[in-house]
């Protein structure tokens, strides 16, 4: 199961990238909010290379865009082969995504906590990575369907919900 996730996560994950990228390139034509070299100065960080002033190589900052994209949805790829799959699960991911970025960009010192951010920044952030999430989510979704039912689904089959009462399923061939 896990190395078909991975294979299925990094595809999906960089289709959510390509989804949230064109989402946010429309906003930004509506709000004329500029290009955002977070991710580029993340990567600088984590590299250890020299950042310049102003913007930042377009190359660097797709780079860490879309790996980031595509390494997140084997998270999510993860949970759609164990049976956590549609919109709860979408939703869920959402909040590992939106971690995931806070992570690295308060560690690298290029980010600030999200309560301390602007209502609209924090609000344009929420709504592109949750356009990103559910949209792995799709694709890891469909991707994993292809092998059945996962554990969890099963294990619902025999009796819906969190029960004590039904014991493991029998190992998978």
């Amino acid at each position: 199961m896990v190395k078909r996730a991975v294979w299925q996560g990094l595809v999906s994950g960089a289709v959510g990238a390509a989804v949230m990228t064109v989402g946010e390139k429309l906003e930004q034509r509506v709000t004329g909010r500029p290009d955002s070299y977070v991710p580029a100065r993340v990567l600088e960080r984590l590299l250890r290379i020299r950042e310049r002033p102003g913007p930042q190589p377009r190359a660097v900052n797709l780079a860490m865009h879309y790996g980031q994209g595509a390494l997140a949805g084997v998270v999510r790829s993860l949970m759609a082969n164990a049976g956590m799959r549609g919109p709860v699960a979408s939703a869920l991911f959402a909040a590992v995504r939106l971690s995931n970025d806070q992570i690295l960009e308060n560690a690298t010192g290029v980010g600030a906590p999200p309560q301390t951010w602007p209502r609209r920044e924090l609000v344009v952030d929420l709504l592109h990575k949750s356009v990103y999430a559910f949209a792995t989510g799709l694709v890891a979704d469909a991707l994993a369907a292809r092998g059945g039912p996962g554990p969890g689904q099963r294990h619902a089959g025999l009796r819906p919900g969190r029960r004590s009462d039904v014991g493991p399923l029998p190992p998978s061939r």
